[in-house]
C-alpha cells in the first residue's frame, strides 16, 4: 500500500523494512524481507525499480519463521518424541519469556533509527519516514516474540490445521484493517505498519486461544515452574546458534543485493536479479515445507530413541527435495527463452534472463538441498555447527567470489549470482557431510533410557541436547540415573561409551550415580 501513497513513503518504508529485518525480525522469528540496496538506489537511475524489488521481497519471503525461536525445533521436537510433555510446554513458555526482553533494546534502536540513517548519508526526509514506520512496527516485534514459539509449539506436534486457520483468519482481517488505517483514518504509511502489528497480535490471539482450550493441547500446554530457569538456559544455548545460522546467510544476501546497485546499467541488472530472486523465493516455499516436515520428524524420532528411523527420514526428505527441485529446474531450462516474459515485456530483460536461467536451475537444486539439510541440522540440535558452516559458506566464500566475479572479472549480475550459487553449494555440501556422519553425531548425544512398564524394563534410546559433558570418572562399570525415589530409570550399556555419552545434570529430580565394582561403591553428582 505504501507504493500507492507517494514516492517518499515507498522509499522510507523500503528502508525501514530492511533495517528492521536486519536488526530485529531476522533475529527473533519472522522476517519482513526486502533488500538493503536502497543505499545506492537513492544515487541510481534505477531508484524506483530498486525500491519495487525491495517491496517484492518483503511480500515473497514474509513467512520465514527462523531466528532465536528456531531453537524450539530441536528442544520441543525431541521432548515431544520422548513423550516429555511437561518439558515440551515449559520450553515453549521459556522461549516466550526469553524473547520478549530481547525486543526492548531492539525497540530502542528503532526509535533512534533516523539518526543512524542520516549519519550514513540517507536523505533526512526519507530517514524520518523510515524511523516513524519502524516505531509503528514495534508492536509487531513483540508479537513475533510470542508467535514464533507458538508456531513451533504446534509445528512440533504436527498440528498444521490450527496454524492454517489462524493465518487465514488473520489475512481476512488484515486487508480491511489496512484499508481502514491507511485510507479511512488517513494514517498513511504509519497505518500500514500499525496494521501489520495488529494482524500479528490477532494471529497470536487465535493461536493462544486454540492452545488454551483445545483438548489436543491438554498434555503439552502445562508448565513446570521448577524446570523453567534451567530450561531458559538450555533454550538460549540452542537459540543463539540457530539465529546465527539464519542471520549470517540473510545478511550476506543483503550485501550482495546492495552491490547490484553499484553496477552500470543497474536497471537491467536489478531487473534480472529480481526475476531470479522471485523464482527462487517462490520455489523455496515448497522446500521450506519439506524442510519443516523433515526437521520435526527427525527431532521426534531422536527424542523417541529411534536414530535409525531418523536417518531414514533424512534420506526420504532428501530424495523428495532433490526430485522436486530437478523437475522444476528441467522444466525451467526448456522454457528459458520465454520464461522472462512472465515478468517483463522488455526483450533485453528476457534475453538476459535466458542467459542466467542455467545458473538459476543449478541454484534451485542446491538451494532446495541446503534448505532441507538446514532443517535436519535444526532437528538434530546441531545449530552451533550450522552457524560455522554458514559463516564459512557465505561470508568467507560467497561474498568474496561474488565481488571478484562481478567487478574484477566483469561478469556483473552473473558474477553476483555465481557467488550466491557457490556459497549455497559449499553450504549444502558441508551439511551433507555432517548429516551423513550419522553414527558419530548420534552416539555423542544418545543415552539409553529404561522406563518401567508392567513390572519390566523396556529400553528406549533418548537423545538430549547436551552443552556440558558429564564429569569423567576412571573407567566406571556403568552410569546409573535415579529418579526422586531412587528407582533406576537409565544406565549406560557399555562403560567404554562413557566418553561419548552426554547427560544433563541440571534437571530437577534426577540423580546420576557412577557405580564401580558392583553396587557397593558409588559416587553421586
Amino acid at each position: 500500500m505504501a507504493g500507492h501513497l507517494s514516492a517518499l513513503s515507498l522509499s522510507g518504508v523500503a528502508i525501514a523494512t530492511s533495517f528492521t529485518n536486519v536488526t530485529g525480525f531476522s533475529l527473533i522469528s519472522i522476517e519482513i524481507r526486502e533488500s538493503v540496496q536502497y543505499v545506492h538506489s537513492m544515487l541510481s537511475q534505477a531508484y524506483h525499480h530498486l525500491v519495487s524489488l525491495a517491496i517484492y521481497r518483503d511480500v515473497s519471503l514474509h513467512d520465514k519463521q527462523v531466528g532465536l525461536a528456531g531453537g524450539l525445533e530441536t528442544l520441543c521436537g525431541q521432548a515431544y518424541g520422548a513423550e516429555q510433555y511437561i518439558k515440551f510446554g515449559t520450553y515453549t513458555y521459556c522461549a516466550i519469556i526469553s524473547l520478549i526482553p530481547i525486543c526492548v533494546p531492539i525497540s530502542i534502536l528503532w526509535i533512534f533509527m533516523d539518526r543512524i540513517l542520516i549519519a550514513i548519508g540517507i536523505d533526512s526526509d526519507i530517514s524520518i519516514v523510515a524511523c516513524n514506520y519502524a516505531i509503528c512496527l514495534i508492536p509487531a516485534l513483540f508479537a513475533n516474540a510470542i508467535s514464533g514459539p507458538l508456531f513451533r509449539y504446534f509445528q512440533c506436534q504436527s498440528m498444521i490445521l490450527p496454524m492454517l486457520l489462524a493465518n487465514c483468519a488473520t489475512l481476512c482481517l488484515h486487508i480491511p484493517l489496512c484499508w481502514v488505517l491507511v485510507y479511512k483514518w488517513e494514517l498513511g504509511y504509519m497505518g500500514a505498519a500499525l496494521a501489520i502489528g495488529l494482524s500479528y497480535w490477532i494471529n497470536v490471539f487465535f493461536l493462544a486461544l486454540y492452545m488454551r482450550f483445545s483438548l489436543s493441547c491438554e498434555k503439552t500446554r502445562r508448565i513446570h515452574w521448577a524446570y523453567l530457569c534451567s530450561s531458559v538456559k538450555e533454550f538460549l544455548l540452542i537459540a543463539f546458534p540457530s539465529a546465527a545460522m539464519i542471520c549470517l546467510e540473510w545478511w550476506t544476501f543483503e550485501l550482495l543485493l546492495l552491490l547490484a546497485g553499484l553496477l552500470p546499467d543497474s536497471k537491467l541488472e536489478t531487473s534480472v536479479l529480481s526475476v531470479c530472486l522471485t523464482t527462487v523465493s517462490l520455489h523455496a516455499y515448497v522446500q521450506y515445507g519439506i524442510s519443516a516436515a523433515g526437521s520435526i520428524r527427525v527431532s521426534n524420532e531422536l527424542g523417541a530413541g529411534n536414530p535409525q528411523t531418523a536417518r531414514g527420514v533424512v534420506y526420504a526428505v532428501l530424495i523428495i527435495s532433490v526430485t522436486e527441485a530437478a523437475i522444476v529446474s528441467i522444466t525451467l531450462f526448456f522454457f528459458r527463452h520465454i520464461f522472462g516474459y512472465a515478468f517483463s515485456s522488455d526483450k533485453g530483460v528476457v534475453a538476459y534472463v535466458a542467459e542466467v536461467v542455467p545458473l538459476l536451475c543449478l541454484s534451485i537444486i542446491m538451494d532446495g538441498l541446503q534448505i532441507t539439510l538446514s532443517g535436519i541440522v535444526r532437528g538434530c540440535g546441531w545449530q552451533h555447527i550450522g552457524a560455522f558452516v554458514n559463516l564459512g559458506a557465505y561470508d568467507l566464500v560467497a561474498a568474496p567470489v561474488a565481488v571478484l566475479l562481478c567487478f574484477v572479472a566483469n561478469l556483473r549480475g552473473k558474477g553476483l549470482w555465481i557467488g550466491i550459487l557457490t556459497g549455497t553449494t559449499v553450504q549444502a555440501t558441508s551439511y551433507a557431510a555432517i548429516t551423513m556422519n550419522w553414527k558419530k553425531q548420534v552416539l555423542a548425544l544418545t543415552l539409553l533410557h529404561r522406563h518401567p512398564r508392567q513390572g519390566r524394563g523396556s529400553w528406549r534410546g533418548h537423545v538430549r541436547l547436551i552443552m556440558n559433558r558429564l564429569d569423567q570418572r576412571k573407567n566406571p562399570d556403568r552410569t546409573i540415573v535415579l529418579d526422586d525415589e531412587f528407582r533406576v530409570i537409565a544406565q549406560t550399556p557399555i562403560a567404554d561409551q562413557e566418553d561419548d555419552v552426554g547427560m544433563t545434570r541440571h534437571l530437577h529430580g534426577i540423580r546420576i550415580v557412577h557405580e564401580k565394582d558392583g553396587p557397593g561403591t558409588t559416587a553421586e553428582d
